[in-house]
């Protein structure tokens, strides 16, 4: 057989072994999640590698220090290293600050982002 025949063939056969790997991987990241769940996976440490309430202090000083953000009405919660961020920001752009602020956090594995914009300004309708 010619060799660059067997070199292009086994090149081909390892090509397609890492895609069908790769769109394994990808077909069951989203299984568990609910739909309409924003869910951010970050390959940081492992899950139950610090405290969950160190984890806890660590995003709300993160958070905290992302400018013009109001952290007034986020709230944090950490299970096993996966953050859940709920509550209410003033403006919208504040939504993806607060999620991007709190992935690098260490053991930090996962981001569920389930703030909202508030609606309207409450005090301004008194």
């Amino acid at each position: 057989m010619n060799r660059n025949g067997a070199n292009g063939t086994i090149g081909a056969m390892v090509f397609v072994a890492i895609a069908s790997c790769a769109a394994n991987a990808n077909a069951q990241t989203g299984v568990s999640e609910p739909a309409g769940a924003a869910v951010q996976r970050v390959s940081a440490s492992t899950p139950g590698s610090r405290p969950d309430t160190s984890v806890v202090r660590d995003v709300r000083r993160a958070i905290r220090r992302v400018p013009d953000l109001d952290d007034s009405d986020i709230h944090i919660r950490v299970s096993h290293g996966v953050v859940t961020l709920s509550g209410t920001v003033p403006e919208t752009w504040q939504i993806s600050r607060a999620g991007n602020a709190a992935r690098p956090v260490l053991g930090v594995t996962a981001v569920r982002n389930r703030l909202t914009a508030q609606k309207g300004d409450a005090a301004a309708s008194e």
